[in-house]
């Protein structure tokens, strides 16, 4: 759940979205919001990932985290309802809030603009809809998160938290309005680009996953959708939403739940036992994105993304990165060290030269990697359109349907679907269209784009079979 951030819809005016509780690649929506479900021992790659200051001084670097206090958990309140999620009465959260415009919508709910009824001042609140919450799972789910933000409000890379008030049909979260936009469309708009922004953006994102750490929370599904900034302002902060997935980190225990979103799961979390360097390995690759403009590992499917994060390759030759500094480099390679307990440390990274001492060069990167970076927005933007629809208009059996369709035309198994095997697909499907025909339909509409839609739906399987058992 985590400020206006939803994995399902598209921000409207402010970057806020919204997700109900509950998965992957890349959010019930790059995506749904997902539940913290643990995939089946015969299917190792399903992916979950979920659908989300002040002037608080930073966490000391130099000092360890340590596990929550127990006052996080909250104590049984006598005399309330057993079938709260909250675990306190019911409040009605317009005695103290004017709800106003709608800012997002998404599976479970709503965000709206509110404003509060003493002082005037505006924040976001996501309602967040209980008959949609029908598992005891995704109850706990919701209640943990609101814990979360509540335990980690006040930092200055973290959305703050502001309330939850809790009704008969609704979960209300009134949260800080985060009204500059995402991260990438921030980027994109301005057009211009250098090795110091992105040093800039990158110390704020590992700045957030040390305040994690320190304080005994695992993020778990770091990646730019989940960062706003905080206003349209130049030098506006950037903050960490949606910890739909985040959990309170437990000493010694291994973590075996594959979640995440595809492009920025650690390749520890396919082998279901790792632990909180996994937020460094998706900071390690936000910042090849940053700048390069594309993901380390990349493959038209998300088994394919998989086995090339196993594999570990990272391009360092291809443009842009020969006139990339050796010092972002250097930084990247040990983010994105294979071997968890060799990879960086949150703090060592806010001390790497290239974050610390300024020494990022600000001439402009090729204007090829912004070119790139607006490529993947708008591919991710597209996958989370095309879950939104498929999740709110089709059956589970439809969907299995369709599934089985278009797998029957990827008849080389490959993944995606050619022209040919479209044609052919069709064809045994019963099409009455003449090849003229068909050509004429793929060329109205852009015979690539329509390739790539199918192959594109055969991408998001895993999140839309997930889709389907909700």
């Amino acid at each position: 759940m985590g400020c206006c951030a939803s994995k399902e819809s598209e921000p409207q005016h402010n970057g806020y979205r919204h997700a109900g509780t509950g998965g992957v690649h890349n959010q019930k929506t790059h995506e749904p919001l997902v539940n913290q479900s643990r995939a089946p021992a015969n299917q190792p790659y399903h992916l979950h990932e979920k659908h989300a200051a002040s002037t608080a001084q930073t966490v000391p670097q130099n000092m360890p985290w340590k596990p929550p206090g127990p006052a996080l958990s909250p104590k049984p309140v006598v005399g309330v309802r057993q079938d709260t999620i909250l675990g306190k009465q019911f409040e009605d959260v317009k005695q103290f809030y004017t709800l106003g415009k709608e800012l997002g919508r998404g599976q479970f709910g709503v965000t709206y603009l509110c404003t509060e009824n003493s002082t005037g001042l505006q924040y976001a609140c996501k309602s967040i809809s209980k008959r949609k919450l029908a598992s005891k799972s995704d109850k706990e789910d919701i209640k943990r998160e609101i814990q979360i933000m509540q335990h980690l409000s006040g930092q200055p890379n973290i959305v703050e938290f502001k309330g939850a008030y809790e009704d008969r049909s609704s979960v209300h979260v009134v949260m800080e309005l985060c009204a500059g936009g995402e991260l990438f469309d921030r980027i994109i708009a301005k057009g211009h680009y250098s090795e110091k922004a992105a040093a800039s953006i990158c110390r704020q994102i590992v700045n957030v996953v040390h305040i994690c750490h320190f304080m005994g929370v695992m993020h778990r599904d770091l990646k730019p959708e989940n960062f706003l900034l905080s206003s349209r302002d130049e030098n506006a902060l950037l903050k960490a939403t949606d910890f739909g997935l985040s959990v309170f980190i437990e000493e010694g225990k291994v973590y075996r739940d594959i979640v995440g979103s595809a492009y920025y799961v650690a390749p520890e979390v396919l082998r279901r036992r790792c632990g909180k360097e996994i937020d460094i390995w998706s900071a390690g690759v936000i910042l090849y994105i940053l700048l390069s403009g594309v993901p380390p590992f990349w493959a038209e499917t998300e088994k394919g993304i998989f086995d090339a994060i196993l594999e570990g390759h990272i391009d360092f030759e291809s443009q842009p990165w020969p006139n990339i500094s050796d010092s972002a480099k250097d930084l990247v390679r040990k983010m994105l060290i294979q071997d968890p307990k060799k990879r960086i440390t949150s703090a060592q990274v806010l001390e790497h030269p290239w974050i610390k001492d300024g020494n990022a060069s600000d001439k402009p990167i090729d204007s090829a990697v912004l070119s790139r970076m607006k490529q993947f927005r708008a591919m991710n933007k597209l996958k989370k359109l095309a879950l939104k629809v498929i999740a709110e208009n089709m059956s589970a059996e439809e969907i299995q349907g369709l599934k089985a369709m278009f797998t029957n035309m990827d008849t080389d198994k490959s993944g995606t679907i050619t022209y040919e095997e479209l044609k052919s697909g069709l064809h045994r499907l019963g099409s009455k269209l003449t090849e003229a025909e068909v050509k004429q339909l793929m060329e109205a509409v852009s015979c690539s784009f329509v390739l790539y839609i199918f192959s594109f739906t055969l991408f998001v399987w895993g999140e839309i079979e997930w889709i389907g058992r909700k």
